[in-house]
C-alpha cells in the first residue's frame, strides 16, 4: 500500500510564552503543501523501516518517528501484525516541512482508518511531536499549544520552496527564543474572505525567522532573493526553518523565479508546489 505523506508550511508563527513544563506555546496557522514523502506498507514477520531518497542519510535508524509510531500502535491500539514500512524521503529533513511528523501521522491515519480518538491524539503529540495535529487537516490554525483545529481560512497560492542545506533542530531554535509576541486574539478564528486573510497573513510573520537569520546569515540573503522575484507576494521562512518560500499568484512567476534562483543557488534543493 502507497501512502503519501504530505508536507506542511507555517504561514505564520508566534511563539506566545515558556511554558513551566519547558514547552513553547505557539500560535501558527499551516498549510499542507503537495511535496510528499512515499510511504510502502506491507505485512512483514518482524519491524523493518528502510529509508531511500536523496533525505535519507540524516535519519537515526535505531530512533525515529515511524519506529515510535509503531510502538504507540502496538502499546495502545493493539496493532498484532509486523511490517515492512519504506520510506522515500522527498522532504528535506531538519527544514521546518515537518516530515517526520507527517510521517507519523500518515502511518496512524493508515492503521486507523483516519478513525484517532482525543487520548491516543495527545499520546503521539506527547511522543513523536507537539505539531501532529496540524497535519489532521488540510489548513490548520493553533490558538496555542493545546488548541488546534482545522483553518475556516485557506491561502490558494503557489509556493517556491527551497532549502539551503542547513539542519535546523528545532529544540535548538526554540532554546534561543529570549523575546514573545502577543496572540492574534483570536483573529484567525473567524472565518475571513480570501483578500482579507491573505493580508492579515502577509502582515504577520514568523517569531523563529530573526533567530535563524542571527544565526546563519545565508537565510536572510535567500529570503531577500525569493522576496525581490516578480510575482512574489512576500517571502517567509517555515517553523523553526531553514527551508524558506515565496507566495506566488501564478505558476508562470513562481516557474522564473526558480529558474532564476536555481542559477543563483545551484546547490539548494527547491521545489513548486501548492496547497492540497
Amino acid at each position: 500500500m502507497r501512502v503519501k505523506s504530505y508536507s506542511k508550511i507555517n504561514l505564520t508563527l508566534r511563539v506566545l510564552n515558556k511554558l513551566t513544563n519547558g514547552m513553547h506555546n505557539i500560535e501558527t496557522n499551516s498549510t499542507l503543501v503537495n511535496v510528499f514523502d512515499e510511504i510502502n506498507i506491507k505485512k512483514s514477520k518482524k519491524d523493518i523501516v528502510t529509508f531511500k531518497g536523496k533525505f535519507k542519510n540524516n535519519i537515526n535508524l535505531r530512533k525515529n518517528s515511524v519506529l515510535g509510531t509503531l510502538k504507540i500502535l502496538r502499546k495502545y491500539h493493539n496493532l498484532k501484525s509486523h511490517y515492512k514500512i519504506d520510506i522515500k524521503k522527498n522532504i528535506p529533513v531538519y527544514a521546518g516541512l515537518g516530515g517526520g511528523t507527517s510521517n507519523s501521522v500518515s502511518i496512524v491515519k493508515y492503521f486507523l482508518k483516519n478513525k484517532l480518538n482525543k487520548k491516543l491524539i495527545s499520546i503521539f503529540e506527547k511522543k513523536v511531536g507537539s505539531d501532529f495535529k496540524l497535519f489532521l487537516h488540510k489548513s490548520s490554525f493553533q490558538k496555542n499549544l493545546r488548541s488546534i483545529k482545522k483553518s475556516r481560512n485557506s491561502i490558494n497560492y503557489f509556493f517556491l520552496i527551497i532549502f539551503p542545506n542547513i539542519h535546523c533542530k528545532t529544540k535548538n531554535i526554540y532554546k534561543m527564543v529570549k523575546n514573545f509576541s502577543s496572540s492574534s486574539k483570536n483573529y484567525y478564528s473567524k472565518r475571513l474572505n480570501k483578500k482579507k486573510f491573505f493580508e492579515a497573513i502577509k502582515k504577520d510573520h514568523n517569531d523563529l525567522q530573526k533567530i535563524v537569520e542571527k544565526k546563519f546569515p545565508k537565510i536572510s540573503q535567500l529570503l531577500k532573493s525569493i522576496n525581490n522575484q516578480k510575482g512574489c507576494a512576500f517571502s517567509r521562512m517555515t517553523g523553526s526553518g531553514s527551508a524558506c518560500y515565496g507566495v506566488f499568484r501564478s505558476k508562470k512567476t513562481a516557474k522564473l523565479a526558480v529558474t532564476y534562483l536555481k542559477r543563483k543557488y545551484p546547490k539548494y534543493w527547491c521545489a513548486i508546489t501548492k496547497t492540497i
